[in-house]
């Protein structure tokens, strides 16, 4: 009987974290100390790849709200200014958007990036992070565009994790006000202490 429980609650554990929540305030992200979970998403190219396969050694790993979106340009750009810096601390940068891999494209070539953007234009990264929430209905075509019509309803709460070489959390910032982001100078010193 208590394995029985202890299975059916572990369930539920893995089902609750795998939706979108009704507003940004009500999300439950993966906290410190656990591991992301294995999802697909589409690089820049459009091919499918297994997170397992791009999270598989230090990470810096971003989730912004998509190219249309200036306060995640300004925070692409700012981790652009520090690459070099995270590369010599032995981590790369990996951002993740619900734009369709063509946007991807977009977005790396005005914001002049060198690290890897990935396309989750389903949201199943973002529900199996737990960060998606409804977007509001204004939004909606404007996602279907960015997306390639995948998505129209939901969007991630802007979120930086610094994952470990196994994909277990070290570190997070997730704020539901998306104006606001970690700076560059504060994640620099974090992956410095960590």
């Amino acid at each position: 009987m208590k394995k029985l429980v202890a299975i059916v609650l572990f369930g539920l554990a893995l089902t609750s974290q795998a939706q979108i929540a009704d507003t940004a305030e009500n999300v439950s992200p993966l906290l410190i100390g656990e591991k992301i979970p294995n999802t697909e998403l589409a690089n820049i190219e459009g091919k499918k790849i297994e997170s397992d396969n791009i999270l598989n050694k230090k990470t810096v790993l971003i989730v912004y709200r998509g190219g249309w979106c200036p306060y995640c340009n300004a925070q692409l750009g700012d981790m652009q200014e520090i690459e070099k810096e995270i590369l010599a601390l032995d981590y790369q940068i990996v951002a993740i958007s619900p734009d369709s891999p063509k946007f991807l494209k977009e977005t790396e070539t005005k914001d002049k990036l060198n690290y890897a953007l990935y396309s989750d234009s389903e949201g199943k990264f973002s529900q199996a992070i737990g960060i998606a929430f409804a977007a509001p209905e204004k939004y909606g075509k404007m996602l279907g565009k960015y997306s390639d019509e995948k998505n129209s309803s939901f969007l991630p709460v802007p979120t930086v994790y610094v994952l470990n070489e196994k994909q277990e959390i070290e570190f997070m910032y997730v704020n539901p006000n998306y104006k606001n982001r970690l700076k560059g100078e504060l994640l620099l010193a974090v992956l410095k202490n960590l």
